[in-house]
Formats: structure tokens, C-alpha cells, sequence
């Protein structure tokens, strides 16, 4: 007997944006999406790396857009140039992010701007954009208009040593995400974050080094960092149908680095 397989994962027909689309985290999540069958947009600040990125997929199925989420300008032309290639916006993966590293005391304002800017205030000037156009769908009496992922951080939930910024504005993601399944879920709109750990990414290589790398693996069970690719796999979970039922929720993806109730 013969039966038809259903794949929970599918995103056949959804269209994507994804921020820091050009490396790390957000690179495998694209790749990810795309085999799902999503559509997406990759956008980056990094016009080189962008492109090179951009190279490895078919492009009748990805628009490519080069700039900061922190410049509301560019985000806005950003959205219509998605909407004007798909159609609309099902899905947002909200993983652009920064660092700027020193100790509470040696910390100039500076650097903490910079890391709020891009990694807060850029994560709800996407959302804001993204959802706007999300609940006129849901007016026009689309049920389910889109999902968006925040990309968060073990260090918004626990704390972390010489970025205090990263953390007060990882802590924060976590707050715009259980605000915004609040208020849009009337909407049919799912808002969720990832909270990872230590990822194999370039913004990890310090913590990954010889000098510190044994006492962050102490610290997690699995005893392991976790890959981009395997980073990738929750983000397109909480994307799609599988995930139907679920927002407002922080998924911890860590190895157990981080346990609670």
C-alpha cells in the first residue's frame, strides 16, 4: 500500500527573509530554507561576501540585498523589493549581529551603541517592517500571514563576562519576541527566538581557542559546540508548519549549557 509522505518541514511556496545572510549562522539557515523549497532574500551588510555567498544558489529563487538593518531606509526598500520579486514575506530570521568586546569598566559608549544598534534596535526594525506587512494579510483574512524567528544568545539568558552589551541586547531580543507574540498573535502571526550557546562561527573563535575552549566545554553535556548547519535545523523548525502551534516561546539550543524548569 502505497502512502504519501508528508513533510512537516516544508516550506514549498513561503518566501523568506533572512539578516546576516552572508556567513555563519545565517548562511546555513539560507541554504537550509532554500532546500526546504523557500524563496528567500539573503540580506547583508558585507557586499563581498554576499555576493560570493549568493553565487551558490539558483537565482531565479533568491534576491540579494546589501545593507544595514540599523538604516530604517534600507530596510523599508528592502521589504518592497522582496514583495515586488515574491509576492510577500512569510518568514523572517532575524540573525544580523555584532560584537564589541571589553570589560563593564573599559567599555566606551561607543561600543555598546553599536552592538544596541544593530543587535536590538535592528532586530525591531525588522520585525516592525516584516510585521506590518504580515497583519495587513491576516486583515484581508489570510490565518496564517508568516512567522518570524529572533535570533537570541545563552548570554541574554545567564549573563556573560566582557560583553555586557551582547548580553543586555541579546536579553532584550527576548523581550521583543514574547512582546510581539502577544499583541500579533490575534493575527495568526508566530513569534519565536533561538537561544544558542557557543556556535562554530567567526564570532566564537575566541571562546573556541586553546586558551578558553576547555572551560566552556565543561560547561555543556553534550561536550561540543554546535555547527552552523545544526543551528540551522531549529530556526527552519520554528518556521515552519511543524512549529504551528508554537510562539513566544525561546528555544534553548546549547547542549545543555543552559538548563532550566
Amino acid at each position: 500500500m502505497e502512502t504519501n509522505m508528508i513533510n512537516p518541514m516544508s516550506l514549498d511556496g513561503r518566501s523568506v527573509i533572512v539578516t546576516g545572510a552572508a556567513q555563519g549562522i545565517g548562511l546555513a539557515t539560507a541554504h537550509l530554507l532554500y532546500e526546504l523549497g523557500a524563496h528567500v532574500t539573503l540580506l547583508d551588510r558585507n557586499e563581498e561576501r554576499l555576493s560570493e555567498a549568493a553565487s551558490a544558489f539558483d537565482a531565479q529563487r533568491i534576491l540579494v540585498q546589501c545593507g544595514s538593518i540599523t538604516d530604517r531606509s534600507f530596510v523599508g526598500s528592502a521589504m518592497a523589493a522582496h514583495i515586488a520579486r515574491f509576492g510577500a514575506v512569510d518568514g523572517l530570521v532575524n540573525n544580523a549581529g555584532i560584537t564589541r568586546t571589553a570589560m563593564i569598566e573599559k567599555m566606551t559608549l561607543e561600543d555598546w551603541q553599536a552592538v544596541i544598534d544593530v543587535n536590538l534596535t535592528g532586530v525591531f526594525n525588522m520585525l516592525q517592517a516584516v510585521g506590518t506587512t504580515m497583519i495587513a494579510r491576516a486583515k484581508e483574512g489570510e490565518a496564517n500571514p508568516g512567522a518570524i524567528v529572533n535570533i537570541s544568545s545563552d548570554a541574554g539568558r545567564k549573563g556573560t563576562i566582557g560583553q555586557i552589551n551582547y548580553g543586555a541586547a541579546k536579553s532584550g531580543v527576548l523581550g521583543i519576541t514574547m512582546s510581539a507574540a502577544r499583541e500579533w498573535g490575534r493575527h495568526g502571526i508566530r513569534v519565536n527566538s533561538v537561544a544558542y550557546g557557543v556556535v562554530e562561527t567567526e564570532m566564537t573563535e575566541i571562546a573556541r581557542s586553546e586558551k578558553f575552549r576547555d572551560r566552556y566545554l565543561s560547561n555543556i553535556p553534550l561536550g561540543r559546540f554546535l555547527s552552523p548547519d545544526e543551528a540551522a535545523y531549529s530556526i527552519a523548525f520554528l518556521l515552519s508548519p511543524a512549529s504551528a502551534f508554537i510562539t513566544g516561546q525561546h528555544l534553548s539550543v546549547n547542549g545543555g549549557g543552559h538548563i532550566t524548569a
